[in-house]
């Protein structure tokens, strides 16, 4: 059996931000929580969409203190706010960070707890109030995905909560958003998305459906990160870019990921480490290990990256996958190893076993020990 998971209504491309007020009224939303973060309140993002809402009837309440890489306590703060303003409607602005965090208060004013009883697959029984995500990044996925990481201060972990009651209600994705990304995040969320795709396209649960979204994001990530990166106001960039990262969603969301979003997990939640910088520099190391498991699959990979692959073997095609990736990697300016980024050798046993514990490692095309993930870990400095 398949199942297959997306939100309802899926709003794309420039000027899709403008039917907020019109979703959420269909949703009989009269007050919403906005969740967002202090970045887009300052640059006025966060105000437009609050006039938007307005304009349809809806009163907002807004909750603008997430974290980039979203915590228990952001999600306890939050909640407290969606309370106390007796909010009907949750919507979410921005990246992964405050669309995660949205679902974490969706998933406790409905089911009750705490955020950390629901670490694992499908633990809550009830859905979640209505709930619009407006994405200003095109990497994540989280706009239109199950999968939800909140970290745990206390343990330093990322807790991968994977349930289909925080699918979105309704996505917006308008790449007229994302023009103010700097490089830097458009780079590292390009990455992501990248790394969705590809762990997507290899997992041990991907099917026709899943391949197909897979495949397409690495083709359109291939052609237009590059020039989002050098220019950002580049809307056609954008825009595909958008497009991307939300087929890669549609794929990773139903097939899963792998050791790459495992090790990434603890390196985040260990060091408070950018998410897709960290999927960057581990998709090249974990892939090639991977490799043996299925090369057929890797070599259409290196085709969908734009290698020329007639005449060789499915392997010698992998092999020129890898290396495409390191290449796109470098261009886009992404850091050349975790050492950059403050990683100690002496934390890998640690890392190893909370990468082992996490929900990703289910579905990576080859299984690893954990001296084979330390071993990744060191190749990845």
């Amino acid at each position: 059996m398949y199942s297959y998971f997306i939100p309802t209504v899926n709003l794309m491309g420039r000027g899709a931000v403008s039917n907020v007020g019109k979703q959420a009224k269909i949703l009989n939303g009269s007050k919403a929580l906005l969740i967002t973060d202090e970045i887009l309140v300052k640059i006025g993002v966060a105000e437009k969409i609050i006039s938007l809402l307005n304009e349809s009837g809806v009163e907002t309440s807004v909750y603008d203190k997430v974290n980039p890489n979203p915590t228990v306590k952001n999600v306890s703060d939050a909640l407290s706010v969606y309370q106390n303003e007796k909010c009907d409607i949750i919507i979410a602005l921005g990246g992964g960070s405050s669309i995660d965090c949205a679902k974490g208060v969706g998933i406790l004013a409905t089911n009750g707890g705490n955020i950390s009883d629901y670490e694992g697959v499908d633990k809550s029984e009830n859905p979640m109030p209505p709930f619009i995500t407006i994405n200003t990044t095109a990497g994540t996925g989280s706009e239109m995905t199950r999968f939800t990481i909140i970290t745990n201060t206390d343990t330093s972990v990322k807790m991968a909560i994977v349930d289909w009651h925080v699918t979105p209600t309704v996505s917006i994705n308008d790449p007229e958003l994302m023009i103010s990304m700097p490089a830097s995040l458009t780079a590292a969320t390009g990455m992501d998305a990248l790394t969705h795709a590809i762990e997507a396209y290899v997992s041990t649960i991907a099917t026709p459906v899943t391949d197909s979204a897979a495949i397409k994001a690495v083709e359109l990530i291939s052609k237009y990160l590059r020039p989002a990166v050098a220019n950002g106001e580049n809307i056609e960039a954008r825009e595909m870019m958008a497009y991307a990262a939300f087929l890669a969603g549609m794929a990773f969301n139903n097939a899963s990921l792998g050791n790459v979003h495992a090790m990434a997990h603890q390196l985040g939640g260990f060091y408070n480490l950018p998410h897709g910088v960290c999927n960057a520099i581990l998709l090249p190391q974990v892939q090639e290990f991977n490799l043996i498991a299925y090369p057929e699959r890797f070599a259409d990979i290196a085709r969908a990256l734009g290698e020329n692959i007639e005449g060789i073997s499915p392997m010698e095609a992998g092999a020129k996958a890898i290396s495409a990736i390191k290449r796109l990697s470098k261009d886009v300016g992404i850091p050349s190893g975790l050492r950059e980024l403050g990683v100690k050798e002496e934390d890998f046993p640690i890392l190893a076993d909370n990468t082992l514990k996490d929900v990703c490692i289910a579905t990576n095309p080859r299984k690893s020990s954990k001296n084979q993930i330390i071993q990744l870990f060191r190749d990845s400095m």
